[in-house]
């Protein structure tokens, strides 16, 4: 059997940060290490707390839109049986499918509105007038 090799990258593509004063190299040896200033360290991680926010905010927009398409499918009692997948919000046939999928093995899931005349509210116009001693009378 011929042993399968995958393609990597010889050499990783890296940022290096600006030169200036608030980084240098310092040198021991074989080994060399990279200082940074405080200052530059902490506008990083104050960066990448920003960037981390905006990730978490996107991630919980998009929940809140994939439990908003189940919704407007009217299939599912609760949108939120359904799974968040990525997959669901741009493809509106793939959605479909994982509920239908979510439907068969559950189908106690579903929704369970009625659809159409069910005897009950108001059923249109009646030209007849109540004629409550007719009724009585039918009674006797």
């Amino acid at each position: 059997m011929p042993e399968e090799t995958v393609d990597q990258p010889d050499e990783i593509d890296t940022v290096d940060p600006e030169p200036g004063p608030e980084n240098t190299v310092v040198e021991t040896g074989e080994d060399a290490v990279d200082t940074f200033d405080r200052e530059y360290v902490e506008k990083l991680r104050q960066e990448n707390g920003r960037y981390r926010q905006r990730a978490q905010r996107a991630d919980t927009l998009a929940q809140r839109l994939h439990t908003e398409l189940v919704r407007a499918t009217g299939r599912l009692a609760d949108p939120s049986d359904l799974p968040f997948d990525e997959a669901h919000l741009d493809d509106d046939v793939a959605l479909g499918i994982a509920i239908d999928r979510l439907l068969t093995a559950k189908p106690h899931l579903a929704s369970r509105r009625p659809v159409g005349d069910i005897g009950q509210g108001a059923t249109g116009s009646t030209s007849e007038t109540v004629d409550l001693a007719a009724m009585l009378r039918a009674r006797a």
